[in-house]
């Protein structure tokens, strides 16, 4: 920790709620610029680090963690993606897959989860058959959280993690209906036909029937719809924190 900034000489406050490796002020990471000035990495090692707070402070830094260079172009170029996913999320928000399941399933996401997860029947063939029946629902929630974490970790962007998780909330959500259905199976499935048409392709229906719960389908259909819409509005609300400390650093 830098009490004083090296580079403009400002003395943090108490009142200061940027990580510690950088300077309120001017914005610089202090590891980055001194490493430009010195050529070492001069990153100040945490004093406790088994401490839980310390840990939790950590996490707070990496989760919003926002790049002092952002610019006006990319602020409001985020800003109107965010006003887009804000609407989207929305909308999904209101649907009621109980009343008309067709609702989430014709809708854009659908089609794009819809890849990933036929794609985890395939991947997770070789570990059995009940792997590869829940491989689908499993890749449709995976891909998404392996984009957040990428977001996070690899690109230190968190307002396109925040998307990420925005993501995998509405996967959840997209799933609701297809488990909701798993006692009827009156869906039209991927091939054109229904569960009940075509007994053993409901993956759901397997799914359940595996742990002998089929008969609780109502209320894990619920779960996972209430779950998706709970992570769709904290990936909101992170983006939006983001976003306004990205505002601040234009000024």
């Amino acid at each position: 920790m830098y009490e004083i900034c090296p580079k403009c000489n400002y003395k943090r406050q108490d009142s200061d709620d940027c990580s510690m490796d950088q300077c309120p002020a001017c914005g610089i990471l202090f590891s980055k610029w001194m490493k430009r000035q010195f050529g070492q990495d001069s990153s100040p090692l945490p004093a406790h680090p088994g401490n839980d707070t310390s840990i939790l402070v950590r996490l707070k830094d990496v989760l919003l963690y926002v790049d002092p260079d952002t610019g006006p172009v990319r602020f409001y170029g985020n800003l109107c993606i965010y006003v887009f996913f804000l609407a989207w999320g929305w909308q999904f928000i209101k649907m009621d897959y109980s009343i008309n399941p067709y609702e989430i399933a014709d809708s854009f996401m659908h089609n794009i989860n819809l890849v990933f997860h036929e794609a985890g029947h395939v991947v997770f063939r070789p570990f059995g058959r009940f792997m590869m029946i829940l491989g689908g629902s499993l890749m449709q929630l995976l891909v998404p959280a392996v984009v957040l974490l990428s977001f996070i970790f690899k690109n230190r962007d968190n307002f396109a993690a925040s998307i990420g998780l925005w993501w995998l909330g509405q996967s959840l959500v997209d799933l609701a209906p297809y488990i909701d259905d798993a006692m009827e199976q009156k869906l039209v499935l991927l091939g054109g036909r229904t569960g009940a048409d075509s007994p053993g392709s409901h993956d759901w229906n397997n799914i359940l029937i595996e742990f002998n719960v089929l008969e609780r389908y109502h209320e894990y259909a619920r779960f996972a719809d209430l779950l998706g819409t709970a992570i769709i509005l904290l990936a909101l609300a992170w983006g939006a924190v983001i976003l306004v400390k990205q505002y601040k650093h234009q000024y």
